[in-house]
């Protein structure tokens, strides 16, 4: 028997991949239980899962936030993204064949020039999915998985500006108490979502 036969592709083992990190999440709510939902039936549905042309080619393609977590007191990293006009944790789009925490380890490197250290919440899965329109002329539908890195929020990384203007650690409360207008429509989601694996 040809031992090729049943071989999978790289495109077929990384959508194995990600179907098995959608697996390990715990829906949150209805809302993302129908991303999940959602991201699952895209990712089947063999189209194309990274962005191969800016800034909407395909027009829903896979990202990596990754949020900075000082676990001790109880803050986030956030930044004010000159494109979206938003604060939003860090991230980017996957390259073609990159798995998702290949693509948060490259991308704190280039945008917070630190070393990626998975938190003990959720080591380097996941904690949260959402597939969210962007704003702007342009908009595509970004299918993001958010991962949660250890930090120290003692001190403010340096940061790509050509990406923010400004960025800055707030606690879990602080986060939830901004208007949820300036910021990603899904961040007081995630930090209740945060906030329930951090006590339990």
């Amino acid at each position: 028997m040809d031992s090729t036969m049943g071989a999978l592709t790289p495109d077929q083992q990384l959508r194995g991949l990600l179907m098995d990190l959608l697996d390990g999440l715990e829906p949150w709510d209805l809302l993302e239980q129908e991303h999940i939902g959602s991201a699952r039936s895209w990712i089947a549905s063999g189209a194309p899962l990274a962005r191969v042309a800016k800034p909407d080619t395909p027009p829903m393609h896979l990202v990596s936030y990754f949020v900075m977590l000082d676990r001790v007191r109880q803050k986030v990293l956030l930044g004010e993204h000159r494109l979206a006009g938003l604060w939003l944790p860090a991230g980017g789009h996957c390259e073609e064949g990159e798995v998702p925490w290949t693509t948060t380890v490259r991308e704190c490197r280039e945008e917070l020039d630190l070393e990626a250290v998975p938190s003990d919440v959720c080591g380097d899965r996941p904690l949260f999915l959402t597939v969210t329109p962007t704003r702007g002329p342009h908009s595509h539908t970004d299918v993001s998985l958010w991962h949660v890195l250890s930090a120290d929020a003692g001190q403010l990384p340096a940061f790509d500006e050509r990406e923010y203007r400004s960025m800055r650690w707030l606690t879990l409360d602080e986060v939830l108490g901004q208007p949820i207008e300036t910021m990603d429509p899904h961040m007081h989601r995630f930090t209740d979502k945060l906030l329930a694996a951090l006590h339990t």
